[in-house]
């Protein structure tokens, strides 16, 4: 959950974006949606409380299995409302959005406030940049054909050749992932900010493990957490897939791109009506997210109008493909990047 990303919009001046931002401004679209917000969290918490009512009503029984699903999906708004929460969008202070972030992430969630704040804040500030944003850097998955062409060692290169097939099945274990990510982040953080986040993710963890435990049989609850946390992880890299993968990647060497340029052509926004901003948690309007990050959510639709004409008049072009055109497009992009390792392979043997 991010805190403040790219730079700020009211600092953007004297460019190609200073008249959108003008315009967006103009219609009151930066200003916070307290109400929205807290409807949206309201309910979301009450489903939670309903989906944990239910698995103690259902009790030792595979049928409680079936309550993995709902479990991830109100799992998964509870992260949108901790991302939201992280770019400002929500109360006036940063202290206060601060707090809805932890209590989101940490205490709701399991995962680190702090860990996803810093990695996201770098995604934001350089978008698909391999040299600055995390989210493109090699790890289990690459994004280049120059990075593809150093992995070393039979499994990563046949893990490359194959990314684009295992690219799903790896988001099954993506749910735990986030929550080890954010155990080994704790060393990196400051004393009072690592008491606070350790505090509340063991609160988490406890609370959790109280509620399966007393309601099933150990085989039980272990199957439930292992599918609740792959559909949890793989809801949240559905929703994320689609947003930049594919998309224009800045040249390190490359002369430095403005904001508008930056967000935009690095960005991709999804089709859809209100449950594909249900579902997507409103960042299927990901060019309008990243050019205004401290927008509110549900103004984002309303913004994407003004954006995609002011991207008509300034030249640049706006992607925007239905969701599954989007996984189409992500995945392909992923499938080239392993052609030379299968090219090689099939010269070599290597």
């Amino acid at each position: 959950m991010p805190q403040a990303t790219a730079p700020p919009a009211e600092r953007v001046a004297g460019s190609d974006f200073a008249p959108l931002l003008r315009q967006v401004r103009e219609q009151g679209l930066l200003e916070r949606r307290r109400g929205w917000y807290a409807l949206t969290i309201v309910a979301n918490l009450l489903a939670l409380a309903a989906t944990a009512a239910a698995i103690a009503l259902v009790g030792d029984s595979w049928w409680t299995l079936a309550l993995a699903v709902p479990a991830a999906v109100f799992c998964a708004r509870a992260c949108f409302v901790g991302h939201d929460g992280g770019h400002s969008q929500i109360a006036a202070t940063r202290r206060g959005n601060r707090l809805i972030g932890l209590l989101h992430a940490d205490l709701l969630l399991g995962m680190s406030y702090g860990w996803w704040n810093d990695k996201h804040n770098r995604h934001h500030a350089n978008p698909n940049h391999v040299d600055k944003d995390p989210d493109v850097g090699v790890g289990a998955l690459v994004w280049t054909q120059r990075q593809a062409a150093q992995r070393e060692g039979a499994f990563v290169r046949w893990l490359t050749r194959n990314q684009a097939r295992l690219f799903f099945p790896m988001l099954l274990l993506e749910g735990l992932n986030l929550k080890v990510s954010g155990v080994r982040d704790l060393k990196r953080q400051e004393a009072p900010e690592r008491r606070v986040e350790a505090t509340l993710m063991a609160l988490h963890w406890a609370g959790y493990a109280t509620l399966l435990l007393s309601s099933m049989s150990l085989g039980k609850a272990v199957a439930f957490a292992l599918l609740h946390h792959a559909l949890f992880g793989l809801h949240l890299g559905a929703v994320f897939a689609p947003n930049h993968k594919g998309m224009e990647m800045p040249d390190p060497d490359g002369e430095r791109w403005g904001h508008l340029r930056r967000q935009v052509l690095t960005s991709r926004n999804v089709r859809g009506g209100p449950l594909t901003d249900w579902f997507l948690g409103g960042l299927n309007y990901q060019i309008e997210h990243h050019l205004f990050p401290s927008m509110p959510r549900p103004h984002l639709r309303l913004a994407r109008p003004l954006v995609r004409e002011h991207c008509r008049v300034t030249g640049l072009p706006y992607a925007e493909t239905g969701l599954v055109d989007s996984y189409r497009q992500a995945l392909r992009h992923m499938h080239e990047v392993g052609a030379p390792l299968r090219a090689d392979r099939a010269l070599t043997g290597r």
